[in-house]
């Protein structure tokens, strides 16, 4: 498979988010927690070179708990600082605010040290399609303030939120970059949704997960369908269209139900907690 997708708002997102960069003292970072590289634009690291930065590892209830650690000790090393967060259900969201403090520490001792007092932190609310940020603002504000849906694209403009007299953010719309280099990155954005399915081939993108979850999560697949194993993925595929009823007319399996309700499960958490990434194969490279 390969991928390029960059819609034309997401250039204008890009040039918006440059030419805001400047009126904000802080990154917040949201990566999804099952890719942690894979899922952060190398261009928000370029518009953000003189910026605090914290990086927020959400949807880390759907990833390994050993690799969430880990992932966020690898940040932290970085210089960055890290946290991991639940934003649907809440998970980690109180502890937000005083690390908001924490990243932008220098930051408020030279305004104090200029005299200028009590001036809010401007932290503004970054990352790819699907990531989470608006369901990680309303959590933080308690309130439904940013649209949220769970497809990519639905941030179209700017928007200002004060939190409370010490913090304020801005949210952007999720931004991809123009050229996937990677093509195994791009694959992992195409698991966890990033890249509309309307341009994905569904049974290939479904086949490539089968690949991974049968070498690195041996038994998830077979536990949660009831199917043998199989070195052959649609082989896999169709064996799970038989054990969940995935009919078309003449009752032929639908391998396409069934590679949709695979990738839907995943996503959504029911294969259990997967991560797809670990620091280490990054030290590798």
């Amino acid at each position: 498979m390969h991928f390029q997708w960059y819609p034309g708002h997401m250039t204008k997102a890009r040039r918006m988010m440059q030419e805001n960069i400047k009126l904000i003292d802080l990154i917040i970072e949201l990566v999804d927690a099952r890719i942690p590289l894979s899922s952060r634009n190398p261009d928000i690291d370029e518009m953000g070179r003189n910026k605090a930065r914290l990086i927020l590892l959400n949807k880390a209830d759907l990833a390994a708990e050993k690799r969430n650690d880990e992932w966020v000790a690898y940040f932290r090393e970085k210089g960055y600082s890290a946290v991991k967060v639940n934003s649907k259900k809440g998970g980690g969201i109180k502890s937000i605010q005083s690390v908001i403090q924490e990243a932008c520490r220098e930051k408020m001792e030279r305004d104090r040290k200029k005299g200028i007092l009590n001036r809010p932190v401007r932290a503004m609310v970054a990352g790819i399609p699907n990531v989470g940020k608006s369901t990680f603002i309303n959590a933080l504000a308690g309130k439904a303030c940013a649209k949220t849906g769970n497809k990519p694209g639905v941030t179209k403009g700017k928007q200002w939120i004060r939190l409370n007299k010490s913090v304020e953010l801005l949210d952007t719309p999720g931004i991809l970059w123009p050229k996937f280099e990677d093509q195994q990155a791009a694959l992992k954005l195409a698991f966890i949704g990033s890249i509309k399915d309307e341009i994905l081939q569904t049974e290939e993108l479904a086949a490539e997960l089968v690949k991974y979850l049968d070498r690195e999560y041996a038994g998830v697949i077979g536990e949660k369908y009831g199917v043998e194993s199989s070195e052959d993925p649609y082989e896999r595929l169709r064996a799970i269209a038989e054990s969940r009823h995935c009919l078309v007319r003449g009752n032929e399996l639908d391998t396409e139900k069934a590679a949709a309700l695979l990738l839907d499960d995943f996503r959504n958490g029911r294969l259990g907690r997967i991560t797809l990434e670990s620091p280490e194969e990054f030290a590798e490279k």
